[in-house]
């Protein structure tokens, strides 16, 4: 722990005492011990899917604490919890109370030691944090319904030339009726939309995520990031609104900084192309690459790398180095296995770009074992399979499962199998450990005619590597000419048989190597 930390903390605390009462449990002091190796990687858990402690049917917060060492093993240097905070809804992205616990889930204090837990281990936890909106059955909410409440001007509330026909920016509509009133829902009529240009919202928000710092988490994952000032389909390409948008974050990142220097904020903003995306860093430590995602899983599939040397290129451009967060799906989108059509070599090699790309990846829980999932929602998000038998003790039966995955997909037939996709990701990340630049690397792309390679160079403290991927069913070559004569060795490899001979790279079907 920093010198300064348990000040911070003890400091955090008091304030918070003096200005909302009772913290309900005292927070922890601890922050995540800094293991010999970092990999950068986090994983994202629904805990209502995770682990059943108390043979309810429902993940908790406890489960999350039991399954550390399973985390551990796979190498993972954080997690994102999906909210965990009291909501009407199944997946909490309404919240009805920003300061408690979803009581499904557990306690203040059961969060307190998952936080202490993950922290001895080297884990980092970050948590998610909705403020775009509230629930309508929130406090603030139903007081707000009264106009003559000062809660209604935390709200958006339609004027006598408001266009109550717009499109919301999510593709509904944007105003929902209240009796003879219209107020903002940009997602939906039970999510009202909070107006940041009230100031007594801004306070509020930033205590709520004073309040979070206090109990220990390491940051937020910043559910709608655009969204707090991009609330209709027109204002798309605003450059108005993103420049709202980027003041609220950037105060809102000097408050939590003020209060932990060491916090991490990353943002959902779903764009297109990563020159959108570059503006955000500085108000923000990093937000999701969307375009980087489906390029990814769309190469994996082809078996060609089309058009991601250049998206690469575009990449390396807008985004700060090392500060990247690539992900191949997550809780809103198709699984990815599911994208590849259940093909076991072509998901072993999204993983593979995923994983050898600089920054801070994200991976879905279920991921590393071949989870399948469709639309809708609910069956993008089903329970972890721990073991063969779904119905084992401590698996989640939060709802039926809709996959027709077998008991190969499990936690119990992976472990010790070192041919199995679990085997794999944790031996991609383990790479990541070994060599820093693949976390921290300048990222370069190298022009190669292969159509079946995906490569890209990673300069970092005076190393660099060429890491090369065959994403084809055939051995395929790559002539090391050039500026690439320079890379003589093969450092690493996720298969036997991958050599250099005579100035030439010989790669055998789906096989990943790192140069140097």
């Amino acid at each position: 722990m920093k010198p300064n930390r348990l000040a911070i903390r003890l400091a955090t605390c008091l304030a918070l005492l003096c200005g909302v009462g009772n913290l309900q449990a005292a927070a922890p002091s601890s922050k995540a011990a800094q293991p010999a190796a970092r990999s950068g990687v986090w994983y994202e858990i629904f805990v209502r899917a995770w682990y059943d402690t108390d043979g309810n049917g429902v993940g908790d917060l406890n489960g999350v604490t039991a399954k550390l060492d399973y985390l551990k093993s796979l190498g993972i240097d954080g997690i994102w919890l999906m909210p965990i905070n009291p909501s009407p809804s199944y997946h909490g992205y309404d919240v009805t109370d920003y300061r408690a616990i979803n009581p499904e889930y557990g306690t203040l204090a059961d969060f307190h030691r998952l936080i202490d837990a993950a922290h001895a281990r080297g884990i980092r936890v970050i948590m998610d944090l909705v403020v775009n909106h509230t629930s309508d059955r929130h406090p603030w909410f139903l007081a707000a319904r009264d106009p003559a409440d000062p809660h209604h001007a935390w709200y958006t509330w339609a004027g006598p030339h408001t266009d109550l026909r717009a499109t919301s920016a999510t593709g509904g509509p944007a105003w929902h009726v209240l009796g003879k009133q219209h107020y903002l829902g940009t997602f939906t009529g039970a999510m009202p939309d909070l107006d940041f240009d009230s100031p007594a919202v801004r306070e509020a928000v930033d205590d709520v995520g004073r309040y979070w710092l206090a109990q220990g988490v390491d940051g937020f994952r910043l559910d709608a990031a655009q969204h707090v000032y991009y609330d209709l389909a027109t204002q798309a390409d605003d450059p108005a609104v993103l420049r709202r948008n980027l003041q609220w974050w950037s105060s809102f990142h000097r408050a939590m900084k003020k209060a932990d220097p060491d916090v991490y904020l990353i943002g959902e903003v779903t764009r297109e192309q990563p020159g959108e995306l570059g503006p955000w860093f500085g108000p923000l430590d990093a937000v999701f690459d969307f375009p980087l995602a489906s390029r990814l899983v769309a190469s994996a599939r082809d078996e060609r790398s089309g058009a991601l040397a250049a998206l690469l290129q575009r990449v390396a451009a807008a985004i700060p180095a090392g500060q990247d967060a690539p992900f191949l799906s997550n809780h809103d989108q198709e699984r990815v296995m599911s994208q590849l059509a259940g093909n076991a070599q072509h998901m072993r090699m999204a993983a593979a770009m995923l994983l050898t790309l600089p920054g801070e990846p994200f991976i879905y829980y279920g991921e590393e074992l071949g989870m399948r999932g469709t639309k809708p929602d609910p069956d993008l998000r089903e329970p972890m399979r721990w073991h063969r038998d779904p119905r084992a003790a401590g698996e989640s039966r939060w709802k039926r499962f809709s996959a027709s995955d077998g008991p190969d997909v499990s936690v119990q037939a992976q472990q010790d199998d070192a041919h199995s996709l679990l085997a794999r990701y944790r031996m991609l990340i383990g790479w990541r450990q070994e060599v820093p630049a693949l976390r921290d690397g300048v990222l370069s792309v190298p022009a190669v005619s292969n159509p079946h390679l995906a490569a890209w160079e990673l300069a970092h403290a005076g190393t660099d590597v060429l890491v090369v991927h065959n994403l084809s069913r055939e051995p395929q070559t790559l002539k090391l000419a050039g500026a690439l004569a320079r890379f003589g060795r093969v450092r690493l490899a996720s298969m036997p048989g991958a050599r250099i001979d005579s100035g030439q790279l010989l790669l055998p079907a789906y096989a990943s190597v790192v140069l140097q």
